[in-house]
């Protein structure tokens, strides 16, 4: 039986009493953003929903599960630092996966009490990536179909560009050639180019009165036209499905147009999962909740990796590859609610030795079908004349040809921070992880704050010392503080879920049923054999 963990911790450590205090806070703050983003509203726009007889998106979304199964919401807080902030909370977008009629499924839902579920350029982006993790895992979807169309004076920001508006219908297309079913739930209007969504879809249905189809509504078929019509005439649910032919099912009401979503679900089948198979699963042997005292309330400071793992992993079994070699990486096999994982875990600066480790480690999960976990805490490769000679760069290039040459699921966490190459080493976004989470703690960026004021400051002393002049303490100050506090700014947490750099923030100490969550859905998708470029020897 694989060795369990030891722990070394000590519970009543004032520096750990502190660090729990601190992540504790930082885990009622990822609360506060969520339910606001989930649910705080205006009452007239609440109000304005029960006069046209329609529910929230969460109370369809309530209706559309399987009763007492769980729902991995995704980019919970995308949106939330832009300049349209509080016009889109969660870019007006609620997307996840959860259970539909047995099925595990990816749901995409406008979210319609936001500006009638106008789509803005982040929502575009969120829209475009549950159908990327659609088509990556082999999921099935459902719309709930409920918008304006994009929201027009930022329309530049979202329709031409290669992953704008049109990567949506593009998506839906590669979906349908891969056999993979959508059924589109039209509760609103889909107006524009969001009337493609149905009829690129598999099914839709259509709810009478509210639902409704077209490429342009009245008024703009007036401007264009001078033809005078109604909505129902226009686009509306018995039109679409008795003249048309663009919907196939009328419902009378929501809870109706849902049910007949579920009953066309319950019809498609059921696909066999890749991997290895799971075994019987068992908690932590260490409590999770005390991972809010390993994690340093100063980022810089250092912690030790297993201790995490051990709170995460089934029975805080843990089977460490090379653990002698390569020491900053930490490389092994562990179960995740009975699914086999192989674990990278940073305990320090990537050195040429724990690169190669990573880069073997990594083809060896490859050959055993085994997926991948990433726990980011990277502040990069090391520098220096002395490893550059040793072949740092190679070194390192021979894990980021592993990390994108892999063909078994890839699940990536920032558990701290997350920096330069390193990014690139541990399975960033850019390497295509089927999920990537992070911790209210984290940091992502080309390098950290101090870092990056030193720099800059260093740049400007060279061109004053060329000039002949030098700079006091406080210039030198007044230099690097408001880069440290824009860095800040820039490489959290709050920042990248925002712009979508992930599929959201975490609370660590769900970080377990997350990772088992993502597991369950990226099996869907079968596992190609491994195959790899030219790695530099």
């Amino acid at each position: 039986m694989t060795r369990r963990i030891h722990s070394r911790l000590d519970p009543r450590d004032p520096a750990f009493l502190a660090n729990v205090e601190h992540n504790r806070a930082l885990a009622r703050q990822l609360d506060e953003r969520q339910q606001a983003a989930r649910f705080a509203r205006p009452e007239r726009d609440l109000q304005r929903l029960e006069r046209q007889g329609k529910m929230t998106v969460r109370a369809r979304l309530e209706q559309l599960l399987d009763p007492g199964t769980p729902f991995l919401e995704l980019s919970t807080l995308a949106a939330g630092e832009s300049s349209y902030a509080a016009d889109a909370p969660g870019a007006g977008q609620m997307v996840g996966i959860g259970i539909v009629s047995g099925k595990e499924v990816v749901i995409r839902a406008d979210d319609s009490s936001v500006k009638g579920g106008a789509w803005y350029p982040l929502s575009v982006k969120k829209i475009v990536r549950a159908l990327d993790i659609a088509i990556e895992n082999n999921l099935p979807v459902v719309h709930m179909c409920d918008s304006a169309g994009g929201f027009l004076p930022l329309q530049d920001q979202f329709f031409a560009d290669r992953y704008g508006a049109g990567r949506i219908f593009r998506n839906q297309s590669i979906l349908s050639k891969k056999g993979i079913p959508q059924v589109a739930l039209v509760l609103g209007n889909c107006t524009a180019g969001g009337a493609y969504i149905p009829a690129l879809s598999d099914y839709s249905v259509i709810v009478r009165g509210t639902g409704a189809i077209f490429l342009a509504g009245p008024p703009l078929v007036k401007a264009a036209t001078g033809e005078e019509v109604t909505v129902e005439e226009l686009g509306g649910a018995d039109m679409h499905t008795a003249i048309s032919g663009v919907a196939d099912y009328p419902a009378d009401n929501e809870m109706q147009g849902i049910a007949i979503t579920r009953e066309i679900v319950s019809q498609w089948r059921q696909r066999p999962k890749a991997g290895n198979a799971a075994i019987d699963p068992e908690p932590p042997a260490y409590d999770p909740a005390e991972l809010y005292g390993i994690l340093p309330a100063d980022s810089r400071v250092q912690f030790e990796m297993r201790e995490v793992i051990a709170r995460i992993v089934d029975g805080s079994r843990f089977h460490e590859y090379q653990p002698a070699y390569g020491s900053s990486l930490i490389c092994g096999y562990a179960h995740i609610w009975g699914q086999q994982v192989g674990i990278l875990a940073n305990n320090g600066v990537l050195f040429s030795d724990s690169a190669l480790k990573g880069a073997h480690f990594i083809e060896l999960c490859d050959q055993n079908r085994t997926p991948l976990l990433f726990l980011q805490n990277i502040t990069g490769f090391m520098v220096g004349r002395e490893y550059e000679r040793r072949g740092i760069t190679k070194d390192g290039a021979k894990m980021i040809m592993a990390v994108a040459g892999a063909s078994v699921p890839k699940i990536s966490i920032n558990c701290g921070a997350s920096f330069g190459a390193g990014t690139y080493g541990m399975n960033g976004r850019a390497f295509d992880p089927r999920f990537m989470f992070s911790w209210p703690r984290s940091q992502v960026g080309v390098m950290g704050a101090e870092q990056a004021a030193d720099v800059l400051s260093s740049v400007k002393i060279r061109q004053f010392e060329r000039e002949g002049r030098e700079l006091s303490a406080e210039a030198i100050a007044a230099i690097r503080d408001p880069v440290i506090a824009d860095y800040k700014r820039a490489s959290s947490a709050w920042h990248a879920t925002s712009e979508l750099w992930d599929d959201g923030v975490i609370d660590p100490l769900a970080t377990r049923e997350t990772v088992a969550l993502a597991l369950s859905a990226a099996l869907n998708a079968p596992i190609e054999d491994p195959h790899y470029g030219v790695f530099r020897m």
